[in-house]
């Protein structure tokens, strides 16, 4: 095997708007710390896979294409050979818009950050993307890698409680008496692929956790949240020649607050130190190999979208028939209204799944010997990647959630019923309840397909 890997600063310059809020304007004031676009080859005789961590919120899927298809022409990539990783960092800009389509009219030109994204922000930084590849590319050396994981539940938990009505609330207050219980699980499973050089130095680490970055939130300051200070603690052990590639898996319902701790304290130097730590002690677990199977294979799942409810479209169409125009706040007038929002979302995706009432879902998988990568879109919650993890003929298996696209959110069957944040109808939550179910399927079917081969690491005394 031979692998490169490299980073380049794709941090946003002062005016551009940072994604993850909705309807309010969050244009960069000031930097924290900077973001990086970091790309990983790995190749054999017969293979080359790319892999890209990006320091954003979102990359929406023209965006995601477009980054494959120069990569395929620049660097004789297969499109389905190159992963688009947004690590989902709420402190960052997105590339793309994820609240609105480009396709509505509804929102003036001016506006276009109403969207969730910022189109000059998304046309500077694909260059430097795509700058990365190059460097990563020029690097290519023999390598040998390996991987460990462990456990570290200390830093993420599950955002939904339900109350004693039996309903599901979203980011509750910190020990609310209305909560009986937390929804769901966490996986703390925390993963490392780690690529050496012939000097035995680490090139690149690649580190799998599950968690939203929204330490920053929803401040007007640029920050790279726990996978920078994770990213910064590995750099610092490895030396500064590696290159730390975070991929943050299905944390559609997972959180770094613990919402029935009433002691918590929000740290994001905390949650990455603690990463860190227990990094240190998995990668003394890390046994190398320089033969492995590489191989790859992306599927297209066509998921069918929800049922919307028939008052909540006419409502929405009501509203903004009343506010044609965005609906600005009287105790902000900067801010455009939730509800118009929400309204103008709503009605977009209805009026789209009419003619579109599937959705192409992209699932892909990057086999390095024993070791599976498994890029999935949007936002599945957490029990999807459990039950990928236990039904995976691969060890390890790391998911990373939004990747090549952003199909919004994708919650359990029971967690659509209970309602919550992220049930809540439009471009960020419209598949139908059995969509996450399917998800688990067909990534698990892919898995055995790229995994049938003989296993792992080739050597002559094993394989003759």
């Amino acid at each position: 095997m031979r692998a490169g890997a490299a980073e380049v600063d794709i941090t946003p310059q002062p005016g551009i708007q940072l994604a993850g809020d909705i309807g309010r304007p969050r244009r960069v004031e000031t930097v924290a710390d900077p973001l990086f676009a970091k790309a990983l080859i790995v190749e054999s005789a017969e293979c080359r896979i790319c892999l890209l961590s990006l320091d954003v919120c979102v990359v929406t899927e023209l965006w995601a294409k477009e980054i494959r298809r120069r990569a395929a022409q620049q660097f004789d990539l297969d499109p389905a050979a190159v992963m688009v990783h947004a690590l989902q960092n709420h402190s960052a800009p997105s590339m793309g818009h994820a609240a609105i389509d480009d396709a509505s009219e509804i929102i003036p030109t001016e506006l276009s950050w109403l969207r969730g994204g910022d189109d000059v922000y998304s046309a500077w930084a694909i260059e430097r993307i795509l700058e990365a590849i190059e460097l990563a590319h020029a690097a290519l050396e023999p390598v040998e890698v390996g991987a460990a994981s462990g456990i570290e539940g200390r830093v993420a938990f599950n955002r939904r409680v339900v109350l004693r009505d039996g309903s599901a609330l979203t980011n509750p207050p910190l020990a609310d008496p209305r909560i009986r219980y937390v929804e769901g699980p966490v996986d703390p499973e925390l993963g490392v692929v780690c690529v050496r050089n012939e000097a035995s130095e680490i090139i690149a680490a690649v580190l799998h956790h599950t968690c939203h970055p929204t330490y920053g939130y929803p401040t007007r300051s640029v920050s790279a949240d726990w996978p920078g200070v994770w990213s910064d603690g590995i750099r610092e052990m490895c030396g500064p020649g590696c290159v730390p590639l975070v991929i943050n898996g299905c944390c559609g319902n997972i959180l770094h607050v613990d919402y029935i701790d009433p002691s918590y304290v929000s740290d994001k130097q905390r949650h990455g130190r603690l990463l860190t730590e227990t990094t240190a002690k998995v990668m003394e677990q890390v046994i190398y190999s320089k033969q492995a199977v590489l191989d790859y294979k992306s599927e297209h799942l066509m998921l069918p979208k929800r049922q919307f409810d028939a008052q909540a479209v006419q409502a929405a169409r009501d509203l903004l028939a009343k506010h044609p125009t965005p609906l600005w706040l009287e105790a902000d007038p900067t801010a455009v209204s939730w509800d118009w929002i929400y309204a103008a979302s709503l009605a977009d995706t209805y009026e789209r799944s009419l003619d579109e009432p599937f959705y192409d879902y992209e699932v892909q998988v990057f086999r390095i010997g024993d070791i599976a990568i498994v890029g999935v879109d949007g936002e599945p919650f957490v029990e999807a990647q459990l039950r990928i993890k236990l039904e995976s003929p691969a060890y390890p298996t790391y998911l990373a959630h939004m990747s090549n696209s952003c199909a919004g959110y994708v919650p359990t069957a029971e967690a659509l019923e209970r309602g919550g944040y992220e049930t809540r109808a439009g471009n960020w939550s419209k598949l139908a309840p059995q969509a996450l179910d399917m998800i688990v399927e067909g990534t698990t079917k892919l898995l055995h397909e790229v995994f049938s081969a003989p296993a792992g690491i080739l050597t002559t005394d094993e394989h003759g």
